[in-house]
């Protein structure tokens, strides 16, 4: 009876660990870009991060934050992993399970940075936490880290 109940929990484990791996999804600049053109939300605040990075990480609440209390404003705030696609499960996934983000999380599979880096926007020297805001046909594309107010400031000029 022990081995089967264990058996039983190993295997809730394995696809309660698989099920939530979901919402981290693999995703690169083009569908990225697809995802902005088709979704349905007018405002986009585009966040660019990593499990690694401090300032990231001390910022990543004022994106929940933003998200949660605007979702009412068609509002979609896309938290993009800048760590390597190898950290999907050992890293990313469990970071974002422990933090809780409600936000959609993605993970940028691409293979080169600087052409990402460029195709997200040329003035873009690499550095992280980098944010980019879409409303419409204007973009803003800002490299620092964020209080919450200037987030918000940054959010309303759209």
């Amino acid at each position: 009876m022990k081995i089967k109940s264990f058996f039983c929990l190993f295997l809730f484990g394995i696809f309660s660990a698989s099920a939530y791996s979901q919402n981290v999804k693999l995703l690169n600049i083009s569908q990225l870009n697809e995802r902005i053109k088709n979704g349905k939300d007018s405002t986009y605040v585009v966040n660019f991060w990593a499990t690694w990075c401090a300032p990231c990480i001390k910022e990543l609440p004022h994106f929940e934050k933003l998200g949660a209390e605007h979702k009412s404003e068609k509002l979609a705030v896309l938290l993009v992993s800048l760590d390597f696609k190898s950290k999907l499960s050992s890293s990313v996934v469990p970071f974002v399970k422990r933090k809780n983000l409600k936000n959609e999380v993605f993970l940028l599979n691409e293979s080169s940075p600087q052409e990402f880096i460029d195709r997200i926007d040329p003035s873009w020297s690499g550095s992280i936490p980098a944010t980019l805001f879409i409303k419409d046909d204007n973009r803003k594309f800002v490299e620092n880290e964020f209080t919450y107010e200037q987030l918000l400031t940054e959010y309303k000029k759209l």
